[in-house]
C-alpha cells in the first residue's frame, strides 16, 4: 500500500471515528431513558474490556502493562472518573451540553501538564484558556441561584479526570501504540471496580432491556469503545497531531448538533453563547496544532 493510499485511508478512519464519538453523546442520553447512569457506566466499561482483551488475544499483544501501578491510576481517573461523571451529568444534562463540558479536557490537560511536568502554557494558549473559562461561566451560571448546576460540575470533572488521565497516560512505558489496547482493557477493569461497588448503595431504577437500550448498549460496547480505539491507533500512526487535534473540536460539534436535531436540545442564550466560546477556544487550540506541525514540515523539507 503507497503512503498516499494509507494516508486517505487514516483520513477516511478519522472522519468515521469523529461521527461515531460524536453521536455517541445522543446514543448515551437514549440509553439513560431505560437504565440508571450508574448500571449503564458498569455495563458498557465491562463490554469495553471484555472486546479489547479479546482483541488483545487475536493479535498476540502482550497481554500485561509494563506498569500495573499507573495503569491503576489511569482507570481511576479514565473510567472511574470521566465515564462514571460524565454518564451521572447525562441524567440531568442535555447531550450537546455534557459533550462540549467534557470536552474541556484539552484545557485541563494544560494545567495537569505544567503541575506535573513542568510544560509552559504558551502565545495562543492563553487566549484559549481566557475564552474557555469565559464559555464554562455563561455554561454553569453560578450566579443564578435558581440554575440547577450539579450535571454540569459534574460534566466539567469528567473533563478535569480526562485531562488528568492523559498525563498520566504519558508515564505509562510503552514500546509500541499497539500496547494501549491492553492498558486499554486493564485500565477499564480496575477502573470499573469502584463503580460496582457502588451498586448496591446508589438507588437506581430497573433496566429496560428493550431494543433501544440493547442497541445503544451495544454502539457504546464495540463500534464507540473497542474498534474506535482501533482506528485511533492507526490514525495517530498515520496523520499528523495537528489534524488528530481537531477531534477535541469536532466531536463535541457533532455531539450538540445531534443533540439538536434528533432530540430537540436548543440551548438558552447564554448557554449557547458559552459553548460558542469553548469551541471557539477548542478552535484555537485546534490552528495552533496544526501551524506548529505545519512549521515543522517546512523545517524538515529545507534541513532535508
Amino acid at each position: 500500500m503507497s503512503r498516499t493510499l494509507a494516508d486517505k485511508g487514516a483520513l477516511a478512519a478519522f472522519v468515521l471515528l469523529v461521527v461515531v464519538w460524536g453521536y455517541n453523546w445522543v446514543v448515551m442520553k437514549i440509553a439513560l431513558q431505560y437504565s440508571g447512569a450508574l448500571d449503564f457506566a458498569v455495563l458498557r466499561s465491562l463490554g469495553g474490556m471484555v472486546c479489547l482483551f479479546l482483541i488483545t488475544a487475536a493479535f498476540r499483544i502482550p497481554i500485561m502493562p509494563r506498569s500495573m501501578a499507573w495503569v491503576l491510576a489511569l482507570g481511576l481517573l479514565q473510567t472511574t472518573g470521566f465515564t462514571g461523571l460524565v454518564t451521572l451529568a447525562l441524567e440531568s444534562e442535555g447531550a450537546g451540553k455534557t459533550a462540549v463540558l467534557a470536552f474541556t479536557m484539552p484545557f485541563w490537560v494544560l494545567g495537569f501538564a505544567a503541575l506535573a511536568l513542568g510544560e509552559r502554557v504558551r502565545d495562543w494558549q492563553w487566549l484559549a484558556v481566557t475564552l474557555a473559562l469565559t464559555g464554562l461561566m455563561l455554561l454553569i451560571g453560578p450566579w443564578d441561584p435558581d440554575l440547577r448546576t450539579p450535571g454540569s460540575l459534574l460534566a466539567v470533572g469528567a473533563g478535569a479526570a480526562w485531562g488528568a488521565s492523559v498525563v498520566v497516560a504519558k508515564k505509562i512505558p510503552m514500546e509500541t501504540r499497539w500496547e494501549l489496547i491492553p492498558i486499554t482493557a486493564w485500565q477499564m477493569a480496575l477502573g470499573v471496580i469502584p463503580l460496582i461497588l457502588l451498586l448496591p448503595f446508589v438507588e437506581q431504577p430497573t433496566i429496560d432491556w428493550n431494543a433501544a437500550y440493547i442497541g445503544a448498549l451495544l454502539f457504546n460496547i464495540l463500534p464507540a469503545n473497542a474498534l474506535a480505539w482501533l482506528f485511533w491507533l492507526y490514525i495517530v500512526s498515520r496523520l499528523p497531531a495537528g489534524v488528530t487535534g481537531l477531534s477535541a473540536l469536532v466531536i463535541p460539534v457533532i455531539g450538540s448538533t445531534a443533540a439538536w436535531l434528533q432530540l430537540g436540545e436548543r440551548p438558552s442564550g447564554l448557554e449557547g453563547t458559552g459553548m460558542a466560546l469553548i469551541l471557539l477556544a477548542l478552535t484555537v487550540l485546534s490552528l495552533r496544532g496544526y501551524l506548529r506541525w505545519k512549521r515543522r514540515g517546512e523545517v524538515s523539507r529545507e534541513g532535508s
